[in-house]
């Protein structure tokens, strides 16, 4: 049960376009997450947490960089202990892939819900482990969360054996048990993550968190709806994914102006990108992608245009989401001195999913020489 890790593959109209962001993406430094859920009767406080924090905790991430370069963010998915899966899979389902669009990853996130059954942590990990898609760099951080409640020694697969398997590829554990610390102890979740180099973490799933407004966010809101308007989608899938784009503001803003400001400046940074379906980001990456997509592929205005006019458009549409970003990302330095100093005023003990796994992720990110660039 953790926040963030899915994985995403990003589909072209040409073959020779894959090889190209494969290349570009080999060439800078990655975060891979894989977020672990127990989706079982009692926890829905953890999903609701999920899902209020995801973009706080990306937008955490996108603000490091390591030797001057914003990391290549990926996320992946895995619900486990709901009865409405199946035994045959020991109750586990991947919900995504490890992906960088994390507009998806929020879209499945948001669709999951809860249902008793029986919580098997060895299984979901070493499925993690073995069917993810994970760097072979080993400067690249790359992280298991894992949340629930019951006994991490439950199901078939040993834990301690899928807990060193994760960490012989690299991949660190962090366990976050929902309950009381000592419990969690007892329960074998700390020697969880002990064994595979993590953090062992745990929260008051009942608790709510807290998202602290701001004078900047409504700003930064209308910025973000003239953000989206620079998005041209192309393909089969591109008038379905801008309405995804805006039904994941939509979900973000059902949280709060706040929550929603923080997803509008993720999308500010350079690690939000939709080259699968943004003409803008896809040409970005290629910039001869206009002779190469079809006619039909293209959105209607621009059918009518000459090649000549296209590429202006799409240049046109670049510039203005460049100005839109700059406009953001400089309100949320204010936005975030804002909140600095009211975090200051507010005592209590950190309990909830964003405040823990924040500062595990920062120190392990850390290590791996992501530098905060704030």
């Amino acid at each position: 049960m953790k926040m963030l890790m899915l994985a995403f593959a990003f589909l072209f109209v040409q073959p020779a376009l894959n090889t190209q962001v494969a290349e570009t993406i080999d060439e800078k430094p990655t975060i891979q997450i894989a977020l672990l859920l127990d989706t079982s009767n009692s926890m829905d406080g953890l999903i609701d947490q999920a899902k209020s924090q995801l973009w706080k905790m990306v937008n955490e991430l996108a603000t490091t960089k390591k030797k001057g370069i914003a990391p290549y963010i990926e996320l992946a998915l895995y619900e486990y202990g709901n009865s409405g899966l199946s035994k045959e899979v020991n109750y586990i389902r991947q919900v995504s892939e490890m992906t960088a669009d994390l507009d998806l990853v929020s879209d499945k996130l948001f669709k999951l819900s809860t249902n008793g059954g029986d919580e098997y942590c060895g299984a979901v990990i070493k499925d993690a482990t073995m069917d993810l898609s994970w760097s072979e760099n080993n400067g690249d951080l790359k992280l298991i969360i894992i949340a629930g409640n019951e006994p991490f020694t439950q199901g078939p697969v040993e834990f301690r054996k899928a807990c060193k398997e994760a960490i012989s590829n690299g991949i660190q554990i962090n366990t976050i048990f929902c309950g009381n610390y000592e419990e969690g102890v007892r329960t074998f979740w700390k020697e969880g993550a002990d064994l595979a180099d993590g953090e062992y973490l745990n929260i008051d799933q009942s608790q709510e968190v807290v998202h602290i407004p701001t004078p900047y966010d409504q700003e930064i809101l209308e910025l973000n709806r003239k953000l989206n308007d620079t998005y041209i989608g192309y393909g089969a899938e591109g008038a379905s994914r801008k309405e995804m784009q805006m039904a994941q503001d939509d979900n973000a803003a059902d949280y709060g102006a706040a929550n929603a400001a923080s997803r509008a400046t993720y999308k500010a940074k350079e690690s939000y990108r939709n080259t699968s379906w943004d003409l803008v980001d896809a040409m970005e990456e290629d910039a001869e992608i206009l002779e190469e997509i079809e006619e039909e592929a293209l959105p209607e205005e621009m059918k009518a245009m000459s090649t000549e006019e296209r590429v202006e458009f799409v240049e046109a549409k670049s510039e203005e989401r460049d100005n839109i970003r700059k406009e953001i990302l400089q309100l949320e330095e204010k936005a975030e001195e804002h909140r600095a100093k009211e975090l200051e005023s507010m005592s209590g003990e950190k309990s909830t999913l964003d405040q823990v796994m924040l500062e595990a992720v920062r120190k392990q990110a850390k290590a791996k020489s992501f530098d905060p660039n704030k």
